[in-house]
């Protein structure tokens, strides 16, 4: 029996030959043809107001705190149900993350404890879409217009889904996206910054070029480049410019893959959950999703345990998501929760990821039999 990975990269057949061209170019570092080229496909499919590719989404975090201006003792506003780097980019500027629980049905930060949580250090609300279906925007943007304070959206697992027909990352003042292998648009490593508020935008490009001014300098704005600001080399080389190219392109066929999974997925679980064995997916009706994974919610920590097990031995690997970050040992030194975790601590130790990768089709019956007989 073949083994089914949780995650298969999926290549679309022509980002060697893209490769190949950029070499060819004589361009391999930062901000060739193939970076403009992301980089104006995410303008156009989003909306945003300028696009910044950069090496990963932790680096569009980081970029993000530091056009903030997020300090030392700043507290930012964020569910502990979430990747580390969310977190991460702020702690390395000396802020707080304040962790307040998220919803039972999206697992999102819950947008009705956020006004409670907010101090007179709060500089940052940062809603995080998981599994790509959007946080209750509309609610968040209110307190923040209300309050004064920025909102940065991860959007890293998010492309291509929308909340009211507008696309994530673009709702707040900024937004990033992750082009992580193990995302749905890849390019190994990568990621991108959203500046959503004109304000940003010329700050965000001398960030992301080690605080220089040197895109202003290639448009012949200034007759030389210089030292002006904080910043950091942000850009990813232009290999992965080319190989993330060719996945834009296919960007609508890929999501249409997936959905077609994640629905084949939502329909087999439908009478389980009907059984009491699982809780599927919610997905509120104003928020179109991207189909960027499918899990479900089992009665316990045990009972996942051992599905986990029992799925392993039938050669189909599952996984688990987060620890939350308000338990771990960094969590606790740097960071502080408002009120009760109490959906944060009790989802996360029920959800279960089943494998969702373009290419799974063949294989999806032989997920859904190991799982039925986990079950």
């Amino acid at each position: 029996m073949h083994a089914i990975p949780f995650n298969k990269p999926f290549m679309t057949g022509r980002e060697l030959w893209y490769i190949a061209q950029a070499h060819t170019n004589g361009h391999l570092s930062g901000d060739g043809m193939f970076t403009k080229k992301c980089s104006a496909w995410l303008e156009e499919r989003t909306g945003t107001t300028r696009a910044l590719l950069t090496h990963s989404c932790t680096a569009a975090l980081e970029m993000a705190a530091l056009l903030a201006g997020v300090d030392v003792g700043d507290e930012v506003i964020m569910p502990s149900y979430t990747f580390v780097s969310t977190a991460n980019a702020f702690v390395m500027r000396g802020a707080v993350p304040v962790f307040v629980d998220i919803r039972c049905d999206t697992l999102n930060i819950d947008e009705k404890k956020i006004e409670a949580a907010i101090t007179p250090r709060t500089k940052v609300i940062l809603p995080v879409h998981y599994a790509g279906v959007a946080c209750e925007m509309d609610a968040i943007m209110d307190i923040a217009n209300r309050h004064n304070l920025v909102v940065i959206e991860d959007a890293a697992q998010g492309i291509m889904s929308t909340y009211k027909g507008r696309a994530l990352g673009t709702i707040g003042h900024m937004g990033t996206y992750s082009f992580h292998e193990t995302k749905n648009i890849i390019s190994g490593e990568g990621g991108a910054l959203l500046v959503n508020d004109p304000l940003y935008v010329e700050r965000a490009e001398i960030i992301r070029e080690k605080g220089t001014n040197r895109s202003q300098f290639f448009r012949g704005q200034i007759d030389k480049y210089t030292w002006v600001d904080l910043g950091s080399s942000y850009l990813p080389g232009e290999v992965i410019a080319a190989f993330l190219w060719a996945q834009m392109e296919e960007a609508e066929g890929i999501t249409k893959k997936r959905l077609d999974l994640w629905q084949r997925y939502h329909a087999a679980m439908a009478p389980l959950e009907v059984a009491g064995k699982l809780r599927r997916p919610v997905v509120p009706k104003e928020c179109t999703h991207n189909a960027h994974m499918y899990y479900i919610l089992l009665e316990s920590l045990d009972m996942r345990s051992a599905v986990i097990a029992k799925m392993k031995e039938q050669s189909v690997s599952t996984v688990f998501h987060y620890v939350p970050l308000h338990s771990s040992p960094a969590g606790k030194k740097f960071s502080r929760t408002h009120g009760d975790m109490y959906y944060t601590n009790n989802l996360s130790e029920r959800l279960l990821r089943l494998p969702l990768w373009v290419g799974l089709d063949e294989n999806l019956e032989m997920v859904l039999n190991a799982l039925n007989d986990a079950l």
